[in-house]
């Protein structure tokens, strides 16, 4: 072949190979930026609409008030109960909710003298098997004062914390041997008093 054959069928292959080029590369996929969001003002008469973001939990907002519910009441319960001592109980809890929190009465214990419904007070003092408040009186105001050794009856001095009826006898029959209480402290010498249960009834008695 002629020079001049060969450069022209080299320069139609360049043009080919050019226009197959340009072809390829103007029909590549391109990426498209969407146009962006104009929010409708005040010009088109509609307010924009605020969303309000999800707030993270923990992240303010008003904390709930912490001791909701913690009220409650402070009472003693002494006497015949298996567990006396002090007890906290819910606010509007009752009188027969003071003795379960003791453990109950002990058997053969008379609860006839408690209002086993009254509400409890805070800071009162709930005494099983004593004797009984005057009839009608308030709460725990009224509470009797210790009782009398030289004056009190067998009965009376079985409701006494730790007392059963064999050993108020004692008592009874030492004050009538000894014609009487001189102070608290002989009651040391009734049989059947030891130093626990002379710590116990100590300042519930008078001579």
């Amino acid at each position: 072949m002629e020079p001049r054959t060969v450069g022209a069928v080299a320069v139609v292959l360049v043009l080919g190979v050019g226009f197959a080029a340009q072809q390829y590369w103007s029909a590549r996929p391109q990426s498209v930026t969407a146009p962006a969001v104009v929010e409708p003002g005040p010009a088109t008469g509609t307010a924009p609409v605020a969303v309000a973001a999800p707030v993270p939990a923990g992240a303010g907002g008003p904390a709930p008030p912490t001791g909701a519910g913690a009220a409650g009441v402070v009472v003693d319960v002494s006497g015949k109960v298996r567990d006396p001592g002090v007890r906290r109980l819910p606010a509007g809890a009752r009188v027969e909710d003071a003795l379960a929190a003791a453990g109950g009465v002990r058997p053969g214990t008379d609860t006839s003298g408690l209002n086993l419904a009254r509400v409890l007070v805070d800071g009162e003092q709930v005494r099983v098997g004593g004797p009984a408040p005057p009839e009608g009186g308030p709460g725990p105001s009224t509470a009797p004062g210790p009782l009398s050794l030289g004056s009190a009856t067998v009965e009376q001095l079985d409701g006494l914390p730790g007392v059963g009826p064999v050993l108020a006898r004692h008592i009874v029959d030492f004050r009538t041997a000894r014609g009487g209480f001189r102070s608290v402290e002989e009651l040391r010498q009734v049989n059947g008093i030891g130093e626990r249960r002379f710590a116990d009834l100590r300042t519930l008695v008078r001579p």
